[in-house]
């Protein structure tokens, strides 16, 4: 190589991007293991979804505070025995709840899984949810959402849910003070033992894995009363609200308002889906969108403003978000409603569908950096019932969506009447 003559820019949209495909293996429970074998360094992540998100539960928060309070003891380990002896290896074990799945995910150096798999089988099986943690837990959420109430983007996030799908339906629901009061051991420990113990499992591994690992998971997991049958995921109606705008004070001495522009979307079986991940990365999807050069830029209204998709499984939404202040937030919306009216009206140009090409295969690229991200959107792909063509079909769609079509899904998609409108000052 000859380093006085500087190499070719090459644009990210000439890229031929290759999704590392996975391992499968099912455990003699039918518990499906999707494993991804890649990096230089001895680091493993472990992560076991269950099918035991909010849209199962029957009373509110019952799901979270479950997911939460799993690894806060056993019949044999306190909470703070369980978190001392995942520290002592240098690992981490995390949870989180989501709308249809609830996760565990563990990360650790590859030598020390053997020492750190039968704490996570002692969690699965034997979790006893202690009283004085679960009080605990109901203190430290009301503190917290004494605080988060306060703020106007976390009250217009609450909001703009329930006003897209219904209070009552698992995508608008909120937790509320009443909600945390009624939670009780014996609803934790139903919940746990239906979707946790007994329930659908699916794992998700990545790193350096060792060449044992899925003995190491057959004789830790594999006899345990899991299963990787089909689980009926319940069909909750959505129920929008009736009124399309909305205005609401939660903190008069404030200077900032939280706005919040959201319409229904179809999932990610739509047709549609992938032409409007590049239209809605040129209306608001990166720094350099429309949105942000009009009202940060040009206006000076906000920091930042941006448009997104949600990720749910059976539904989905497309959503603006920002904070202005409280002077100029209706400015704000008609500026927002300004740039979808010139998408349906105007042709984005070459130049600028080049820079969005770019910008979405370069976003692609750094999501496919090391065995962790490359697993992360496997996950993805098999938790919304999808196969390997939805990633090359993307690519395909970024890299030759004209902008004809663009437009056609403007006037399609981007009309104001469509959009809930919300403001909280």
């Amino acid at each position: 190589m000859n380093r006085k003559i500087a190499p070719p820019i090459k644009d990210a949209v000439e890229f031929d991007l290759k999704l590392k495909p996975y391992d499968k293996y099912v455990l003699s429970n039918g518990v499906e293991v999707y494993a991804v074998n890649a990096g230089a360094e001895e680091l493993i992540q472990i992560e076991w979804v269950f099918f035991a998100g909010n849209c199962y539960e029957e009373k509110k928060m019952v799901a979270s505070a479950t997911n939460h309070l799993i690894k806060n003891g056993t019949s044999q380990k306190s909470a703070f025995a369980i978190s001392e002896q995942v520290d002592y290896y240098g690992a981490s074990l995390a949870r989180a709840s989501y709308h249809e799945t609830s996760t565990i995910t563990l990360h650790s150096l590859t030598k020390h899984l053997s020492k750190l798999l039968p704490l996570v089988r002692e969690l699965l099986t034997d979790a006893n949810f202690p009283e004085e943690e679960l009080l605990l837990f109901q203190q430290n959420n009301r503190q917290r959402l004494e605080v988060n109430l306060k703020k106007n983007d976390f009250v217009a996030n609450r909001l703009i849910d329930e006003y897209l799908f219904g209070f009552d339906h698992p995508y608008g629901a909120y937790s509320r003070f009443e909600d945390l009061a009624a939670l009780n051991r014996s609803d934790l420990v139903a919940f746990y033992d239906r979707f946790y113990r007994t329930g659908k499992c699916i794992l998700f591994i990545a790193g350096k894995l060792p060449p044992n690992i899925i003995e190491l998971l057959e004789q830790e997991f594999g006899d345990l009363p899991l299963h990787g049958g089909v689980v009926e995921v319940p069909s909750n109606l959505a129920v929008p609200a009736a009124e399309r705008k909305y205005r609401v004070t939660n903190d008069p001495n404030g200077v900032q308002g939280a706005i919040r522009i959201a319409r229904d979307f179809p999932n990610r079986h739509h047709p549609d889906f992938f032409g409007v991940q590049v239209l809605n990365a040129i209306f608001g999807g990166f720094f350099g969108s429309r949105l942000m050069n009009n009202i940060r830029e040009d206006k000076g209204y906000t920091y930042g403003i941006y448009s997104y998709l949600q990720n749910h499984i059976q539904q989905s939404a497309w959503l603006i978000s920002t904070e202005a202040g409280k002077e100029v937030c209706e400015a704000t919306v008609e500026e927002v409603y300004k740039e979808m009216e010139d998408l349906r009206e105007e042709l984005v140009d070459e130049e600028e569908l080049l820079l969005v090409r770019n910008y979405l295969m370069g976003s692609i690229l750094g999501d496919l950096d090391g065995p962790f991200h490359i697993i992360g959107r496997w996950k993805n792909i098999v938790l919304n019932g999808l196969d390997e063509d939805y990633f090359y079909q993307s690519i395909r769609t970024i890299k030759t969506i004209q902008p004809e079509e663009l437009q056609q899904l403007a006037r399609k998609y981007l009309q104001p009447e469509a959009f809930y409108e919300l403001v909280v000052i």
